[in-house]
């Protein structure tokens, strides 16, 4: 084990001991394949999921993984898709009655504070309410001391990529630097952050011993 890996080896188990005190379920894994593992075992061919955008998702090879098995699902995409525009509280309903919602987190502090900014507010909201079990996969890159760290990390790092990725026209995409924009295509309109875990054991964060995401 690298002295990398060793360290955040102890972060982890710090931070899932205080997702524990605040009534989240956490675990620790290596590398991506070892988070897809652990997503995956959660679910069965019986179950209903969804999932919110994420790069992290993509990057551990989740969507791959739900789409060529034999699970029930409902893309988010579909949300933003303009010729389902008419079915889309339908699409949205099937979402926040999923048995499993699967996204990342755009920080978490090493107290097991979940903070996280959106922009249409869809992801945050499935989080928060509705579906039966919530996995949120983190990247340890993503670790920060405190909340007032990991709302800068968010709109200094993770903002101006997501916009970057979505070829928005936002200062951050063109300059790299937050100015709190009012942008139409702004992404930073809806911040939350989540302290507890309202019905125990819901929430369950997957932390990745390596860097994934913005």
């Amino acid at each position: 084990m690298s002295m990398k890996q060793e360290y955040y080896n102890k972060v982890a188990q710090t931070i899932i001991k205080n997702l524990s005190i605040r009534k989240m379920d956490g675990f620790f894994v290596n590398t991506k394949k070892g988070a897809l593992e652990k997503a995956m075992s959660f679910l069965s061919d019986k179950d209903k999921i969804a999932w919110g955008d994420s790069q992290t998702l993509k990057e551990i090879g989740f969507f791959d993984a739900v789409k060529l098995g034999e699970f029930s699902y409902t893309d988010v995409e579909d949300l933003f898709d303009e010729e389902l525009l008419e079915k889309r509280d339908e699409t949205y309903s099937k979402i926040v009655t999923s048995d499993y919602y699967f996204l990342s987190a755009n920080a978490i502090t090493i107290n097991g504070e979940l903070v996280n900014i959106d922009g249409t507010g869809n992801r945050l909201a499935a989080m928060m309410y509705g579906p039966k079990h919530v996995v949120i996969v983190v990247g340890m890159n993503k670790v920060c001391p405190d909340v007032e760290s990991a709302y800068k990390r968010i709109k200094l790092i993770a903002s101006p990529q997501n916009n970057m990725r979505f070829n928005h026209k936002t200062p951050c995409a063109i300059t790299g630097k937050c100015t709190d924009c009012s942008s139409p295509d702004c992404i930073c309109t809806q911040t939350v952050i989540t302290s507890m875990g309202r019905f125990p054991g819901r929430i369950k964060v997957i932390l990745v011993g390596e860097e994934l995401g913005f």
